[in-house]
């Protein structure tokens, strides 16, 4: 049977060969050991983590349509993003994270959100469970104006 695409494993024959392929492999180790550092810098800007939460924040409407779901990078930055749904509309609200903490005042849900995604672990989530609760009565008020930061009112 004839190989033609196998390449014939060619023996050093001296010393000098030797140390010349192990030149190489040092040269092309310490490139790839670069380029793997490159590639741990870069990586802490990525989406590292995601946590949701569903709930149903409102009496009236049946089953847990709402959620909050949090995206951090390695650093626990990124976003926290909530979805409030009743019957007549939907609201969606975005808050920029950073360092694990936002600027803008943030829901029970939006707050467990983004532990779960702090908890995880290499993209897994840990074993810790946090309990998806109605929204705080503090965002619930009858009549209330949305406040700029984001927070939350009932019809």
């Amino acid at each position: 049977m004839l190989n033609f695409f196998k390449k014939k494993k060619e023996e050093p024959e001296n010393i000098a060969e030797l140390l010349a392929r192990f030149r190489e492999l040092k040269e092309k180790f310490e490139k790839v050991s670069q380029e793997l550092e490159n590639l741990k810098k870069e990586n802490k800007f990525n989406i590292q983590k995601v946590g949701i939460v569903r709930f149903n924040p409102f009496k009236e409407v049946g089953g847990d349509q709402s959620f909050s779901v949090a995206f951090l990078d390695g650093s626990d930055s990124g976003t926290v993003i909530t979805s409030l749904y009743t019957r007549e509309e939907n609201r969606v609200y975005g808050k920029p994270i950073k360092n694990g903490q936002s600027e803008y005042l943030l829901s029970e849900e939006e707050k467990k959100a983004i532990e779960k995604a702090k908890n995880q672990k290499n993209g897994k989530e840990n074993k810790t469970k946090l309990n998806s609760g109605r929204i705080s009565s503090r965002f619930c008020r009858k009549n209330s104006k949305a406040a700029g930061s984001g927070g939350f009112r009932a019809y």
